[in-house]
């Protein structure tokens, strides 16, 4: 089964852009794209996770798992969240040991959404 990461590529984080900048949202995409991508997990930009108050923000779902959204990630995250996708592709419904995530999905969870039933 594939797992997907989600990044909001237009998350601001509710400030204000210089013009030409890109936002933190595509940033965070740019180096998590940068980065390995673990086994089985497929990183895809999408325009909006409304997180806008909690951005930059990405999100993990998988068929058949637990879905989770994340926030306030900046691109120094990315090494982090590609540790955090990697365990969550092992864990067959989602759900990984509280220890086994990396801190800043212990602390910056903002949700967690049950699988869809078949």
């Amino acid at each position: 089964m594939s797992v997907t990461l989600h990044v909001c590529t237009t998350c601001k984080a509710n400030l204000p852009l210089a013009e030409g900048e890109q936002p933190l949202g595509a940033r965070l995409h740019a180096a998590l794209i940068a980065g390995e991508a673990p086994q089985g997990v497929r990183i895809v930009g999408v325009e909006c996770l409304s997180a806008c108050a909690q951005g930059a923000a990405i999100a993990l779902s998988a068929p058949g798992r637990w879905s989770y959204v994340y926030g306030r990630l900046t691109e120094a995250d990315a090494p982090d969240i590609l540790l955090g996708a990697a365990a969550y592709a092992e864990a067959a419904d989602g759900l990984v040991p509280w220890r086994a995530r990396p801190v800043i999905f212990r602390k910056q969870s903002l949700a967690r959404i049950p699988p869809l039933e078949s």
